[in-house]
Order: structure tokens, then sequence, then C-alpha cells
């Protein structure tokens, strides 16, 4: 027989061991709703089921539809020894999170609409096969996704730093962005579903690094490719045999280093060793990834590009005179960074008391209560009169 939404409640009740006005209480309801929703007179709101749920440690999923939560699969082309036991398992943990957010936002209809992902053109009838074609692929995703960035009113990527870049990724393909401690030997993550993109990478003392890293998964979305969790090791452009792979790094250098932007900045005549430095810095890309595009584009012969690949991105941020600049990028590319829409939605879900605070506490890694205590603080005591009177007369007051 179908278990049904009042059945799954009951069960609850049964695990728990406690009476039916006792359970009332500690959900919120009056004994009567309660009654009245168990025999089917009365119909258990969201923010009845998110109170259950919380009681019972379960999802409302769970209670609607019986389902087990949306979890991902590891893709058979994550390197299996480049994670132990318990970074898939941190990795896992991590996910858990955004998969139970997003659940919650649906069953409340509050999931956010996802815009469509531009394609590569006109689509092929089967998968390239060959080098070539996903090459091709990879610069035309790349051309599309840099067209729908210019119609959305974004500037040109070379001038955004990466926290406007992943905030402009955010709002223009609808994918929710996560900078994490990712496990060791692990660069990046993406996952999409049905109404849900989300990209994790990881947080470095490289920000080169983690930018194209970042472009790198958006490659992976816009193609498709993610459609179980995929993990991507460290990122060794040129050196991958799995062609989507391929696709992944020319689209994310494409994208970075935009052939327009390239010709503007450059303009005419050859480039000087400051010049190539001074890009370096513009595209916030590795020395490497500068000389292998520049070389493909004709711009350098292969004794600059030699020369070029010698220095590091810090050299280029010294020599032009910004190593500030280079210290300011490297600690936002070590900060923590969770998706804001998720956490807002939840928010407001609950200042609308659709749900309890549970989801967003969940998703942030807070405590309830103390999640309570930062967003409902206590009034503010009134000054005592005499100590204001105090400091009126003139006395010093030392507050450390």
């Amino acid at each position: 027989m179908t278990k049904t939404v009042t059945d799954r409640v009951r069960s609850v009740m049964l695990r728990a061991s406690v009476k039916q006005a006792e359970f009332a209480e500690k959900v919120g309801l009056t004994p009567d709703k309660l009654s009245k929703s168990l025999s089917g007179v009365r119909r258990f709101t969201s923010l009845d089921l998110a109170r259950i749920a919380e009681f019972d440690d379960t999802t409302v999923d769970w209670l609607l539809t019986g389902r087990d939560p949306l979890r991902p699969a590891f893709a058979a082309r994550a390197v299996p020894s480049a994670m132990s036991g318990d970074g898939r398992a941190t990795l896992k943990d991590l996910v858990e999170r955004f998969t139970s957010a997003h659940e919650v936002l649906v069953l409340l209809g509050r999931a956010p609409q996802q815009p469509e992902l531009p394609s590569a053109g006109t689509p092929h009838p089967t998968a390239p096969t060959d080098d070539k074609g996903y090459v091709d692929e990879g610069v035309a995703l790349a051309e599309a996704a840099l067209a729908r960035l210019g119609s959305e009113g974004s500037p040109p990527v070379g001038s955004m730093d990466s926290a406007e870049l992943l905030q402009a990724l955010e709002r223009t393909f609808g994918v929710d962005v996560a900078k994490i401690g990712l496990p060791e030997g692990i660069d990046g993550a993406a996952w999409q579903a049905d109404g849900f993109r989300l990209i994790m990478i990881a947080r470095s003392r490289v920000p080169t690094r983690q930018r194209f890293t970042l472009a790198h998964e958006l490659g992976h979305i816009l193609a498709r490719d993610a459609q179980d969790l995929l993990t991507e090791t460290h990122l060794t452009p040129g050196h991958q045999k799995d062609l989507t792979e391929v696709r992944a790094n020319v689209f994310a250098a494409h994208l970075l280093m935009p052939r327009s932007e390239i010709e503007a900045a450059v303009g005419e005549g050859g480039l000087s060793d400051e010049q190539l430095t001074s890009l370096v810095v513009h595209f916030q890309v590795s020395p490497s990834a500068l000389a292998a595009r520049l070389s493909q584009l004709g711009l350098i012969d292969e004794r600059t590009a030699g020369r070029l690949r010698g220095l590091t991105t810090e050299d280029c941020h010294w020599l032009t005179g910004q190593s500030d600049l280079f210290q300011a990028r490297t600690a936002w590319s070590q900060t923590k960074r969770l998706p804001f829409r998720p956490a807002q939605m939840l928010y407001e879900a609950y200042l609308d008391g659709e749900t309890t605070l549970r989801p967003l506490a969940a998703y942030t890694g807070w405590e309830a209560d103390r999640l309570r205590e930062v967003l409902e603080p206590d009034p503010v005591p009134p000054e005592d009169p005499s100590a204001t009177a105090a400091v009126d007369e003139g006395d010093l007051v030392f507050q450390p």
C-alpha cells in the first residue's frame, strides 16, 4: 500500500515514542490542528512539515514523497587515487548542504528560474570524436558565453577581478559558486541537475589557478558534462587526455583571454617584456597560460614564450609595481565563500513563515540558535544616565 504524508508523520511520532499532544507541542502545533491533519480534515502546511522534519532530523521531501534526498554520484573520470576515503566523504558532506537547500527551495516553490544555457551553435548529430572537434566546441562555447555576458551588461572579462567575474557568472548562467576547502588534490568540482548548477572551487594560495578552475568548471556546465558530480584533480592544460577536459581547458583559455581583448591590449607592433608582464596582471592568468594563448594567436615567437614561462605570476606583479595587488588577490583566493542566493532565499522563506531556520542553519553550518541570535539580536538596553553624565563631566573613558 502506498504511504501518504500522514503515514510518514505518524511514523515520525512512532520513532519518537511520544504522545500525540506532546508531539504537537514540540512541532509548534495545537493538539486540535495536529488531530485534524492526521485525520485528513486539515492539510499540513509547509511550515508544519519543516518543523516535523526538523524534529525528526529528516527532510520535507521525504515527508511529502518518501523519496530519499537527491544526492550525486562521483563521475568515473574522477581519479580515485586523488581522494582518500575521508576526502571523498568530506566532499560529499559539502555537497549535502547545497542539495538539501535546493530541495527545500523546490518544495517551497521558491526554486530560482534557471536561464537557458548558451550552446556551441548548430548541434552535432553525434558527439565529436577527435581533438579538433572538442577544441572547436570549446572555442564556440566560449564565444557564446562571452556574447551572453556582454548582452547582460557585464564589463570585459579581463577587466573584472575574480570576485566580480564569479558574481557575473552566477547572474548570467544561473550557477551557484562556492569557494571552500576541498580535499587535498582537488582543484574544483561541478554538478548539474534539473534546476541546479553547482561549481565548487578550492580555496587556494594561487589566485590564477583558482580563476582558471572557475572558468574550466563553467565549461563543463555549458557543455553539459557534469550530470554526475565531476571532481577535478590538479588541472594541467595541455597534458590531459580526456577530450571533455581538453574542451573545458580550451573554453577557459578563450573565456579568460578573449581574442578581441588581447588584440585591443596589444595594439600595433611587437610586445615588450614590460607589456607581457602587464598582460599577466591584467588578465589574471599564469604566465604560461598567457604564453600559450599569445603563441596560438601568433603574437609572440617560441623564444619569447619560453622567456615568459620562466616567470611566475608574483614576478609579473612585482615587475609592474603591483605586488600589493598580488597580495590582495591571494588573500581573496584563500577566503571561504558559500553561494549567496540559496542563503538569501532560505532566509526570505523563514521571514515569510514558510520554514524554520533549520534549513538555513544546515546550509551555512551554523547552529540554529546561534543563527537566530545573529539574525534577531536582543535589543540593546538603554544607557545608564549616570554613566552618560560622567562622560559629559569630562571623565576619561578607556575601552580596549
